[in-house]
C-alpha cells in the first residue's frame, strides 16, 4: 500500500499556543458559509421562528444578557438539528427613554423642541460631563443626530460581543428599532389598530421633572426624606350635615380634587360612601368613595384624590374611573386656566389667586386663604416623609397630564 506524504508541517506549530483570534475567525467562517442563514424558500410548516425582544442599546452588556440569550440559542440549535429552517434575527432597541438618558449623560445636552436646528452642532462633551454641568438645550433634529451617532457606536460593541459568543443568529436580518423600516412597520401596525377601533387617546398622567423638562421612568425614581406638614382641612357636606375633615400635605392641590376616599371597612365613613362634599375655597362637588388602598390609621383615615398628587392618586383615578382635573403645568407653575368643574364665581376668584404661581408659592397662598376662610383647622403639623425624585433631580417630581395613545386590552372597557 502506497503511503502519501503528509502535508503536516511541524514547524507551523506555534511555540506558545493561543486562542487569540479564534472566535473572530470562526464567526467569519460561519457567516461566509451561511451556516445559520435562514432559508426564505422554506414552507411555513418547516420554519421555526424566534422573536426575542431586542436588547436596549443604552449601556454595557453584562452576564444577564449572555445567560438569557444562551437559553434561546440552545433552542435554535436544537430546531436546526431537527431539520427546521430557523428564523433567528438579532436587533437593537435604540428608541425610548434609556437612549435619551444615555445621550443626555454622554454629551451634556437635552432636547428642547423650541430650539432652532444648528447645522454641524458640536456637543460640549463626549463622555463624562462634570456632575455640576447643566445640560444645554438643543433642537430635536440635533438631538436625534446625537442619538443616532451614539447608538451606532454602542451597537457595534454589542454586535462584536454577541458574535464572539457564537450565537447562531442570522446577522443578515439585523435590525434596529429606530431605522425607517422598523418605524414604518410600527406605524402600519398602529394604523391597523386605529382602523379596528383598538387604539384610543386620552389625557393621562406622566411623571415629570420640571428642571430637566422631561418625563421620568419608574426605574429612575428614588425616595428622599423631605420636611413637610399635615394640614387639617374641612370639606363641607353637600347635604349640610357638617364637615368631613382630611389631613393633607398638599393643600395646593385642592383645586385638582376629584373625590374623597376611605377604606371600605372604616365604620367612621361607611355612611358617607356615595354622598358628596364640596371642596373648600373652590366649591366643587366631589363624591366620597371607598377603596382598599385608603389607610385607616393614616391622618384622619380619609384622603382627597387629586389629579395628581402622587402615584396612589393615579391608581385611584384609574380604578375608580374618575375625571381628570389637572392644575400643574410642565413648567412647575399652576395652570392659568381653571380646571373643568370649577365654575362658581367665588371658586374662580380663589383660583385666580394661585394661577401662574410656582408650586411652593401657590401652597403658601392656599394655606393663607384656608386660614381666612376658616376651612383649615389648627396649625400645620411638621413631619418628615418620603417624596419621589428623579434620580438626577433636585426638586420633587410632579405628575402632569398629556394626551397619550393607548391600545384597548379590556382594562377600562
Amino acid at each position: 500500500m502506497a503511503v502519501t506524504e503528509s502535508a503536516f508541517d511541524p514547524t507551523q506549530i506555534p511555540e506558545k499556543p493561543t486562542l487569540d483570534g479564534i472566535e473572530a475567525e470562526w464567526a467569519q467562517r460561519w457567516q461566509d458559509e451561511g451556516v445559520y442563514a435562514f432559508n426564505r424558500t422554506a414552507t411555513r410548516d418547516q420554519v421555526y421562528s424566534i422573536d426575542t425582544p431586542p436588547p436596549t442599546v443604552s449601556g454595557s452588556l453584562h452576564m444577564g444578557h449572555v445567560f438569557s440569550y444562551t437559553h434561546t440559542d440552545t433552542i435554535a440549535r436544537y430546531q436546526r438539528m431537527t431539520g427546521k429552517s430557523v428564523f433567528y434575527p438579532m436587533g437593537w432597541d435604540d428608541n425610548g427613554l434609556p437612549t435619551e438618558r444615555r445621550v443626555q449623560n454622554f454629551f451634556g445636552v437635552r432636547c428642547d423642541p423650541n430650539v432652532a436646528y444648528e447645522p454641524g452642532f458640536t456637543p460640549p462633551f463626549r463622555g463624562d460631563p462634570p456632575k455640576d454641568h447643566q445640560p444645554i438645550a438643543i433642537s430635536r433634529p440635533n438631538f436625534i443626530e446625537l442619538c443616532e451617532e451614539l447608538t451606532h457606536e454602542d451597537e457595534k460593541i454589542f454586535e462584536d460581543l454577541f458574535r464572539r459568543l457564537g450565537l447562531s443568529v442570522d446577522w443578515d436580518y439585523l435590525y434596529t428599532t429606530i431605522e425607517d423600516r422598523s418605524r414604518r412597520a410600527s406605524q402600519r401596525a398602529f394604523l391597523r389598530n386605529l382602523a379596528r377601533g383598538e387604539a384610543y387617546t386620552q389625557e393621562a398622567p406622566t411623571l415629570w421633572d420640571v428642571d430637566f423638562k422631561t418625563a421620568v421612568a419608574q426605574a429612575e425614581l428614588e425616595d428622599r426624606e423631605r420636611p413637610g406638614a399635615y394640614h387639617n382641612v374641612a370639606f363641607a357636606r353637600s347635604d349640610g350635615q357638617g364637615d368631613v375633615v382630611i389631613d393633607t400635605t398638599r393643600p395646593v392641590l385642592l383645586a385638582a380634587c376629584v373625590a374623597l376616599v376611605a377604606h371600605p371597612d372604616d365604620d367612621r365613613y361607611k355612611p358617607l360612601f356615595g354622598k358628596t362634599v364640596r371642596t373648600p375655597l373652590y366649591g366643587v362637588e366631589v363624591p366620597v368613595l371607598a377603596h382598599p388602598l385608603a389607610q385607616i390609621d393614616k391622618g384622619t383615615g380619609i384622603a382627597m384624590i387629586c389629579t395628581f398628587g402622587d402615584l396612589t392618586d393615579v391608581i385611584w383615578w384609574r380604578e375608580l374611573n374618575l375625571p381628570t382635573r389637572a392644575i400643574i403645568g410642565r413648567d412647575g407653575r399652576i395652570i392659568t386656566t381653571p380646571p373643568n368643574g370649577l365654575e362658581s364665581a367665588s371658586g374662580i376668584t380663589a383660583y385666580e389667586q394661585i394661577a401662574g404661581l410656582f408650586i411652593n408659592q401657590a401652597q403658601t397662598k392656599v394655606v393663607e386663604m384656608l386660614r381666612e376662610s376658616g376651612a383649615m383647622l389648627g396649625e400645620p403639623r411638621a413631619i418628615m416623609h418620603p417624596v419621589k425624585f428623579f434620580e438626577k433631580g433636585d426638586r420633587p417630581l410632579e405628575i402632569v397630564t398629556s394626551r397619550q395613545w393607548y391600545i384597548r386590552n379590556g382594562g377600562r372597557d
